[in-house]
Order: structure tokens, then sequence, then C-alpha cells
């Protein structure tokens, strides 16, 4: 078994390692490490399909590699940023994350779209981009190019939003910490939230990254929201009336991430050790990600055609309108 992961498992390693290395040499962050793994696999797809040998450490690194990713992820975070954002953008959290689901629920509907992917797209949008999708993808049994789709058109927007937030930022006049708290709760993947937020100010960049990463807190009432509604659809379409297992359906590996956060929140563990476990969960995470990318074909985005991008555009621009909006109307702008 350890020998069939080998060559799936080394290439995602080295397409990974390639895409920190890239994502390094560029001036701005416009792009994460995470997103180009993921689109430097689909390029590669076509000739790595013809081989066999890689699919099994493929397989895993794309599930099993992805999940260990997620729970090492909450060493990189802590209860008490959320006591450090304050209450007033703690409501900006909650409003953006509303509109990124409810939102997202009646536009996928409108749009006809399979629940899967908008549901993908609206936990892209309202919490941290691929993370988040990463961390739903496996609950949902979502297809990897319904991942990648999904991804991918985080990705786009927020190239989008780097350019223009700091411009409309001056145009509206914001403040420092007010134009931090709008790119945190507006801008999807962290690359994007670093390179808007310290284009504005120093300021600015520090709280909008305090912001972000208690955003993305939300990921764990999120998935378990998921499975649930997942499970209740699965006995649905298999006539199957009987009640949902909480138990049977919970996803084990974000208790562990919530165990990782509790951890680095009483602070027993020492700062350069958890930098250093975050750094190789981030790692980790692009390898997972450019494993999906190697499993998806360009063709199958291709015939996804483009209801979820208008879907993921229609969302984005609405988080960021609400998160603007109730900003002005609590005074924080």
């Amino acid at each position: 078994m350890i020998i069939k992961i080998c060559p799936g498992l080394a290439l995602a390693a080295a397409l990974a390692a390639f895409s920190v290395y890239v994502t390094e040499l560029l001036p701005y962050h416009l792009i994460g490490a995470s997103v180009l793994s993921l689109i430097i696999g689909m390029f590669i797809n076509p000739f790595i399909s013809k081989h066999d040998c890689f699919n099994t450490g493929i397989n895993f690194t794309s599930k099993k590699v992805l999940k260990f990713s997620i729970i090492l992820m909450g060493l990189s975070l802590s209860f008490s940023q959320v006591v450090e954002v304050g209450r007033i953008s703690l409501v900006v959290m909650i409003f953006t994350l509303l509109t990124a689901f409810l939102g997202g629920y009646l536009v996928g509907k409108l749009l006809k779209l399979d629940w899967k992917l908008a549901g993908l797209l609206s936990a892209g949008t309202g919490i941290c981009g691929g993370s988040a999708i990463a961390a739903v993808g496996p609950v949902i049994e979502a297809d990897d190019s319904a991942m990648a789709y999904a991804i991918s058109a985080t990705f786009v927007f927020d190239i989008l939003m780097v350019i223009l937030f700091p411009i409309m930022g001056n145009y509206f006049n914001m403040t420092d910490l007010g134009f931090g708290l709008w790119t945190g709760t507006a801008i999807n993947d962290t690359s994007s939230v670093v390179a808007a937020g310290y284009s504005f100010s120093d300021v600015a960049g520090n709280y909008s990254v305090i912001v972000k990463l208690t955003r993305t807190l939300a990921i764990v009432p999120v998935v378990l929201v998921f499975s649930v509604i997942h499970a209740k659809i699965a006995k649905k379409e298999s006539n199957d009336n009987s009640k949902v297992s909480i138990i049977k359906i919970f996803p084990w590996f974000i208790l562990l991430f919530i165990a990782m956060v509790a951890i680095k929140s009483t602070g027993i563990i020492p700062d350069p050790i958890t930098v250093s476990i975050s750094n190789f969960s981030r790692f980790l995470m692009v390898m997972a990600l450019g494993a999906i990318g190697l499993k998806t074909s360009f063709n199958k985005l291709i015939q996804a055609g483009f209801a979820p991008l208008l879907h993921g555009f229609t969302i984005s621009m609405a988080v960021v309108v609400v998160s603007f909006v109730i900003q002005v109307f609590l005074g924080q702008v």
C-alpha cells in the first residue's frame, strides 16, 4: 500500500514545492500557492491520467492529507482572536456569512445549480476561499471537479478585489480599521487579504489578517451543518425515512481541528513550534489542492458552464456590499 502511495504523493509534494517557490518570487500576493498548485495540476492532468501508478497516491493526498492539513490548521487560530476583533467586527461577520449562505442558496435555486457546487461557492465566499471549500467538500462528497471550479471561481474574484479594494478604500476615505475590517470580511483567500490590506496601510493589513483568521473559525459550524444537510438529502433520495444519526455523520476531523484551536488558545505550545506546524499545514493544503487539480480536467470545468461563475460573482458582490453597508450603519468606516 505504501509503495503504491509514493509516486502520487511525491508528485503532489513536488507540485506543492514548486507552487510555493513561484508564489514567493511574485512581488505581490496576487495568487496563493494552493490556487496555483490546483491550476498547474489541472494543466498536468491530461498527461498524468495516462499513468495509473499515480492514482493511489493522488487519491490519498486529495482525501487523507487534505483532512490532516485542516486539523493542523487549527494551530494557526485562537479563540482569543474572537475577543480581539471586537463586537462590531463580529456583527459584520455574521451579516456577511448570512449573505453568503442564504444568498448563495437563493441564487443557486434561481440558476438551477447543483446544491453541492452552490454550497462550495458559498463556503468559499463566506469563510476563507480554498480552505473552506476543502473542508466542506469531503463532508458532502463533492466531486473533485466541483471543488476545483469553486476554488478557481473564488480566486478570480479575489484577484479583482485585490486590485479594486485599495482604490475604493481611498475613494471612500476609509479609516485603517474600517478598511481592514472590510478586507477581512469580504475577500476570501488569506494571501489576497494580505495583499489588499497591506497595500492600504500596515495597520489595515494587520487588522484584516486578524479578522480573516477569526472568520476562519466559522468552518466548524458550517461543516457540521453541511454534514447534516448532506445526510438528509441522501436519505430522501434513497427513500429512507429513518432519522439522521449525528454520530454516524459527524465529521470527526473537525473535532480534532477544534482541539488544535483549543491547544493554541492555552498558549502551552511555544509560538515557534506552532508557527512551524502552521507552515507545514499550509504546505499539506497546497499538496492536497494540487492533487485535486491532478484529478480534474479543464473539460469538466467547461462542461459546468457559466452559471456557477455567475453564482460566485453575485454572492461575492453581495458580501462586499453588505460588509460595507453594515460598517457604515455602525459608524465603523
